[in-house]
């Protein structure tokens, strides 16, 4: 039975071990997202790739990983959440090993893949097992994932950069390292509830899931947002012309902005406006944002500051975006998570190339402008599709006495 809950109910730091052990492992998954950005430069120049050819480090990655989630709850709701998280811990450790061995471009793209399966895993599973099991409710649970999100992609890009100073290497055999450690947190302290009964789930049902209007919504423009996100995130390396360490601490940065609204600021925001009405005004905001960057593309402190402050509303949106989801509708939290974020991921997938290319053929300003289009068009499914999402606001004005009913209802995992 799902749950309908408010955007921040009670403490996140007051959680159990287990939670704390997924989130810790959560982290060091998300820094995937942002590893190889300090040294796509590097290994374009090791391997003799272009830019175009380097990208597709984070299009394998991704598409993977998004075709990956529509199969997670059909394999979580069978083998638990806990076997599910392993499996995809131990692919991440595999592939990311072997990507450091790797002796070609298309090695690295191909291990990168195997690594988004492992990803897929993973993540819709961690979202899934946090929220069933913290306390203070799904609004903490979810401030928790989003932080570990946040504080992954910061660190990410700053282990990716300091690893990457000795060789590019590096960052891959440093994440398996970080990886087999969070499997052992995961094995030590995360303990199923083996009263449960687990209901299996339709393999079919992430593409049933798309049949609710709310989920279809949500999902456009998660799609047509990631767009924007991959242009800010997997392009303008190229542009600011740093090293490995400058791009390190540029994306720390970054990242850092995108950990602090995730846990300050949009629990704040959704607290004083409708979810939507979040979404919109901090999806207007990054439009703008990428923009100037086209603008600016040219002055690296310019561009750093566009990138900073992309951050921040990019923290607001994947916040308020995954409470949304939570909401959206009575399916299970997993297969809610797994068709939405299926949809998410795929639509980043297609950036880092389309942005090499579109700076090939036009110019170096012309991806900038083409993200902040596609965010706009984010705007408008989010102005389309208000009837549809009017449950997300409905349950962000529940009273405190209804969340505290549906937790006791509870849901399990």
């Amino acid at each position: 039975m799902p749950t309908s809950t408010s955007p921040q109910t009670g403490s996140i730091l007051k959680q159990p071990l287990a939670v704390w052990a997924v989130a810790f492992a959560s982290v060091i998954a998300f820094m995937g997202i942002g590893l190889v950005d300090p040294i796509l430069p590097a290994i374009a120049k090791s391997l003799k790739a272009s830019p175009t050819e380097t990208s597709l480090l984070f299009t394998s990655y991704l598409v993977v990983t998004g075709l990956a989630m529509l199969i997670t709850s059909w394999i979580s709701s069978r083998i638990g959440a806990k076997k599910t998280l392993l499996i995809g811990l131990a692919l991440i450790v595999v592939f990311a090993a072997l990507a450091g061995v790797a002796g070609s471009v298309e090695g690295v793209i191909g291990f990168r893949a195997g690594w988004g399966l492992g990803n897929a895993l993973f993540i819709s599973t961690a979202l899934s097992t946090i929220v069933g099991a913290a306390s203070g409710g799904s609004g903490a649970a979810i401030t928790l994932y989003e932080a570990a999100l946040g504080l992954g992609i910061a660190v990410g890009p700053l282990l990716g950069g300091t690893l990457g100073t000795i060789s590019w290497r590096g960052p891959f055999f440093g994440t398996a390292v970080l990886m087999a450690v969070g499997f052992i947190a995961i094995v030590t302290l995360l303990r199923e509830d083996k009263t449960v009964v687990r209901t299996p789930t339709k393999l079919s049902a992430p593409f049933t899931a798309m049949k609710v209007p709310g989920i279809r919504y949500l999902a456009g423009i998660a799609l047509f947002y990631n767009i924007g996100f991959f242009v800010l995130l997997a392009y303008t390396p190229y542009p600011l012309g740093l090293d490995e360490m400058g791009l390190g601490y540029t994306f720390f940065a970054w990242g850092l902005s995108v950990a602090f609204t995730s846990v300050f600021v949009a629990p704040m925001l959704t607290k004083r406006m409708k979810r939507t009405s979040a979404l919109k005004l901090a999806l207007t905001i990054l439009a703008l944002d990428l923009i100037a960057g086209g603008i600016v593309i040219d002055s690296q402190a310019g561009l750093i500051a566009c990138i900073v402050v992309g951050g921040l509303m990019l923290g607001i949106v994947n916040t308020v975006l995954t409470e949304s989801v939570m909401e959206a509708s009575d399916l299970p939290r997993s297969v809610a998570s797994s068709s939405y974020s299926a949809v998410r991921f795929l639509g980043g997938a297609f950036a880092p190339p389309g942005a090499a290319a579109l700076a090939a053929a036009i110019s170096p300003s012309a991806p900038m402008y083409a993200g902040a289009a596609s965010v706009l068009v984010a705007v408008l499914i989010a102005f389309l599709g208000r009837k549809a999402l009017r449950r997300v606001d409905a349950a962000h004005e529940e009273s405190p006495l209804a969340e505290a009913e549906a937790i006791t209802v509870g849901e399990s995992l």
